[in-house]
């Protein structure tokens, strides 16, 4: 599970050390970064709705070489996968990233034109989506030039789009990359590339109850790393293996993992690298499992990182993983400080509102770690998660543990690129502004903590009740992070917080908390919906269905009370002792019904809380954004790792420099990890 930036007006500041010195090729468009000679530039370029930033690698100059060649091996495994996350996404995202990054590089024609800063925006969108569907909302993203401009275009370059592939760009036709409205076939009417045509949420749902685990209490992930296609009628899975669907891609990430393995810092390490491999090559789910135990209980090193068919977000039914790949260092001052949390799980655990029958009696290895980033890639790439929790298999949460990270110089260059013009616009008085500049960095912090930490490690399901893609279906992704965030907004506003040492005023820090959660959930995020739409995301579904039912549940006690003042709608926390008890209560209810399945409960919450929008405050809150250019969302630019070698070819230094420009790292990442060039 991974969590996404809110919006990043308020976040925590950790750490900023410069890069060092050094030059690559012309589509890297590298620029050189003396340490300490100037301050970092953590903005690159604005276009649309995105900000892209950059991010520095605090720390890199004390790893020893071989942790230099692991984190670069990780990296490079990363980056061959990278167009696998391309192609799940849109079955035509390749071949339409082909042709328009041809027409970029070949058109020799009026690049001053309105048409063609249309283009430019458009392609950057796209390489920023990793596909021509909108990164967080899932709309298929339209140009602001015609069909028959783009046809000059192919025909001024010498370049091919035709058929399908052309016209889907401008039709109605797979308008929504993930399709989770009710009532409807959400597997048929989702473009994303899990599914192959004519596949329905019947079929999806028939086939996998045929499947059976070895053992029932350790259910395998079915699914999570295959297309299911109808041949003939019928129902198939192309798995994603060596030799199998995405198999040139696979064999890149197995050849730079082979090398990681051959630099791990430890034999626990090394085993799950091992693993990870032979899961590459066989496309085995038990060993993916075996690898995720392994990878659990490898909490020893400096250099870790997450590869694989990981999240299901992008699957309207949840059984299908996409490729992503984070590589990252430990940052050992942070991590011991924040190593308080993990180790007070079990109190956590003891003292939450959850159903007695409901609790994990142990709670078992529980790792978290403030980690600094070193690449990125795939559905982690260019738009980041903060934090993440994983494995995902509840089993081996159980069971043997997981491993929680928060991103720390991600967050730092979110905190040194953020302005606070919007927060001032839509706090509602100056007492709420005061707090969030006072704790509202350090309660964004603790809010990742405790939900990758406890909120995803806390609760059981019943015995006898199946997986949640199999009980929650198209509302499990929604569920499970609404219950980490009300698990984090539950202790937010808790003593035993300071008693821990992790802050100074546990109330102000749970106010500055509570007043940013409502407000972004019932007011703030509207800027990223147009006008009309229904929110569909499931992080932005659980935020709403959250803020939404609080707010309903308290109205008799004015808890939270609604303010309308010179045409402006506010929200304003009145009673935070008596929000803490909602915020237990819906806790208490979410896990019931994530323990005992309950789709029909889960359902009608989502549904009457989470998915409508109140038109008439969207159009209000969308008119008082427009003052605004900051973008409302962001994303990153990966530092360039660029391995130096001797006459032997081994590698003896490992430099770390930074990209210029966005469409540099674009151009770089398609000629240098092609590696699905029969998909083209």
């Amino acid at each position: 599970m991974k969590l996404k930036l809110i919006l990043g007006w308020s976040l925590i500041a950790v750490f900023m050390l410069s890069c060092g010195q050094e030059k690559s090729d012309k589509n890297s468009e590298i620029v050189t970064v003396q340490k300490d000679s100037i301050a970092f530039n953590y903005n690159v370029e604005q276009f649309a709705d995105i900000k892209v930033l950059r991010y520095q690698i605090p720390g890199w100059e004390n790893l020893t070489l071989k942790e230099q060649k692991l984190v670069y091996y990780l990296t490079q495994a990363g980056l061959a996968g990278r167009d696998i996350a391309w192609d799940q996404n849109y079955r035509y995202n390749l071949t339409i990233r082909k042709a328009l990054q041809s027409i970029y590089a070949n058109y020799n024609g009026d690049k001053s034109s309105e048409d063609w800063k249309a283009f430019e925006i458009y392609l950057k969108r796209v390489w920023f989506s990793n596909g021509i569907h909108h990164h967080y909302s899932n709309e298929k993203m339209k140009p602001d030039f015609s069909a028959d401009y783009l046809k000059q275009l192919l025909a001024d370059t010498n370049t091919k789009l035709e058929g399908e592939a052309f016209d889907v760009i401008f039709n109605n036709v797979d308008n929504k990359k993930v399709n989770q409205a009710k009532g409807v076939d959400n597997v048929l009417l989702s473009a994303v590339n899990f599914y192959g045509p004519n596949v329905t949420n019947k079929d999806v749902i028939n086939y996998y109850k045929t499947k059976k685990s070895p053992d029932p209490t350790k259910p395998l992930s079915f699914g999570l790393n295959s297309q299911l296609v109808k041949e003939n009628g019928v129902i198939k899975e192309r798995v994603y293996k060596s030799g199998g669907l995405y198999g040139t891609a696979i064999d890149q990430i197995i050849k730079w993992l082979e090398l990681a393995k051959g630099v791990a810092e430890n034999e626990a390490q090394g085993n799950a690298l091992g693993l990870l491999i032979d899961y590459y090559k066989t496309g085995d789910l038990q060993t993916w499992d075996d690898y995720n135990v392994a990878w659990s209980k490898a909490t020893e090193g400096n250099i870790d990182y997450i590869n694989g068919f990981v999240e299901v977000y992008n699957d309207p039914l949840g059984y299908r993983g996409s490729y992503e790949t984070i590589v990252q260092i430990n940052d050992f001052d942070m991590s011991q400080k924040m190593k308080v949390v993990s180790d007070n799980a079990q109190w956590f655990e003891d003292n939450s509102t959850l159903m007695e029958a409901h609790k994990k009696k142990n709670v078992v290895g529980v790792s978290y770690k403030v980690v600094n980033v070193a690449g990125e890639s795939g559905d982690a790439s260019p738009s980041t998660p903060i934090g993440v929790n994983l494995p995902n298999a509840n089993w081996i949460r159980a069971a043997i543990g997981s491993k929680s990270v928060s991103l720390g110089n991600i967050t730092e260059a979110y905190n040194k690129a953020a302005s606070s013009g919007r927060l001032k616009e839509f706090v509602n008085d100056e007492e709420e502004l005061q707090l969030e500049e006072k704790y509202g960095q350090l309660a964004d912090k603790l809010h990742t903590a405790l939900h990758e930490v406890i909120g995803h490690a806390s609760g059981q399901i019943n015995p006898g009740v199946g997986t949640v893609n199999e009980t929650l279906k198209n509302y499990r992704s929604t569920l499970e992070e609404g219950r980490a965030d009300l698990v984090a907004l539950y202790y937010l506003y808790n003593p035993k917080l300071q008693e821990l040492g992790l802050v100074d005023d546990w109330k102000k820090i749970g106010m500055a908390a509570y007043d940013g959660y409502i407000r972004n959930g019932l007011l703030t995020q509207l800027i990223r919906l147009n006008l009309g739409d229904d929110v569909e995301e499931a992080h932005m579904r659980n935020r709403q269905w959250i803020s939404a039912w609080v707010y309903e549940n308290g109205k008799s006690d004015n808890v939270i009370e609604k303010i309308t003042r010179d045409g402006k709608t506010f929200y304003n926390i009145n009673d935070y002792e008596k929000l803490h008890t909602l915020f237990g209560q819906l806790l208490r209810e979410t896990q019931r019904i994530k323990s005992e399945g309950d789709y029909k409960a889960v359902e009608a919450l989502v549904e009457t809380y989470g998915v409508k929008v109140d038109q008439k405050l969207h159009a209000e809150v969308l008119e008082r954004n427009k003052q605004f250019t900051s973008a409302p969302y962001s994303g990153f630019v990966n530092p360039v790792l660029v391995a130096e070698t001797n006459a032997a070819g081994e590698i003896i230094a490992v430099k770390v420099t930074q990209p210029e420009t966005f469409a540099g790292q674009m151009l770089d990442y398609s000629e240098n990890y092609n590696f699905l060039p029969e998909i083209n």
